[in-house]
């Protein structure tokens, strides 16, 4: 399996950020360059079938998993058994979806969980979302992906979204393949692994804005009660695209969440 293509900084405990379906590595941008800053190794990848990386074939969240958890194993180093030591995990919407296959699949692998902007089942919100976006991509000229991200990103961020995050967000769905984009949309509409999320045994940290129309409180309030050892924050003012939105925000919350102690009760 060829790797998929990451940025990194920094060095100290390794942090994975896993962009959605609209972004690409830049999207973590900030939070790259913010954590290797505070003492983290910090990386971003390109989702398969993102820039520079090979498509998984069949496109979906299990493909994707499989790719992370490869990228994840050639990042991390070895302990004397030659065993992987593990990853926190950052995951925004599809991102969070495959975040949430890997620590499923693979739960040795990752310590701490981060889940943004996502959900453990599409509902009837994705799969309009969804649905709106594929019809939008076919009525475009050559599925014109900068007259898309337009409408798109500014349909998803809240009132009090800071504006160069908003700009980056645009560009990066900007530059993604038509192609890639509708399977990454069919991807996450389809996505369902409600029935296991007790199955998750890290310490969890659920982020919703208060203006996320997909990512509603009550599905992350839903995925608590059932994820042991976990909690949910609503940022005010934001919508889905927390990470860029409230950048300063989203950080401290998350940065604050990796330096708990790991034996923490988090409820």
């Amino acid at each position: 399996m060829f790797l998929p293509h990451f940025s990194a900084l920094g060095a100290g405990p390794l942090v994975l950020f896993l962009h959605g379906a609209g972004g690409g590595y830049r999207s973590f941008a900030p939070q790259v360059e913010y954590f290797a800053r505070v003492g983290f190794r910090a990386v971003a990848w390109d989702m398969p079938g993102y820039g520079s990386s090979t498509p998984v074939e069949p496109y979906g969240v299990r493909g994707l998993a499989q790719s992370c958890v490869a990228l994840i194993e050639a990042l991390l180093p070895k302990d004397a058994t030659g065993s992987a030591r593990s990853v926190a995990l950052v995951g925004h919407g599809l991102g969070g979806m495959v975040a949430q296959e890997v620590v499923m699949r693979r739960p040795g692998l990752v310590n701490r969980l981060v889940l943004s902007g996502t959900t453990s089942q599409a509902d009837a919100a994705w799969r309009e979302d969804a649905d709106a976006q594929l019809q939008q991509l076919e009525s475009t000229a050559q599925g014109d992906m900068a007259r898309l991200s337009e409408t798109v990103v500014d349909s998803q961020v809240g009132p009090l979204a800071l504006p160069e995050g908003v700009q980056l967000a645009r560009h990066c769905m900007a530059q993604l393949s038509p192609v890639t984009y509708r399977l990454a949309l069919q991807a996450q509409a389809s996505f369902d692994r409600e029935a296991v999320l007790s199955y998750i045994h890290v310490p969890t940290l659920l982020l919703t804005g208060e203006n996320d129309l997909k990512s509603t409180v009550s599905t992350a309030q839903r995925m608590a009660s059932q994820i042991e050892g976990s909690r949910w924050v609503q940022l005010p003012g934001i919508g889905h695209l927390q990470n860029l939105e409230a950048p300063d925000a989203f950080d401290a919350l998350v940065l604050d969440f990796l330096r708990e102690p790991h034996t923490s009760r988090l409820h």
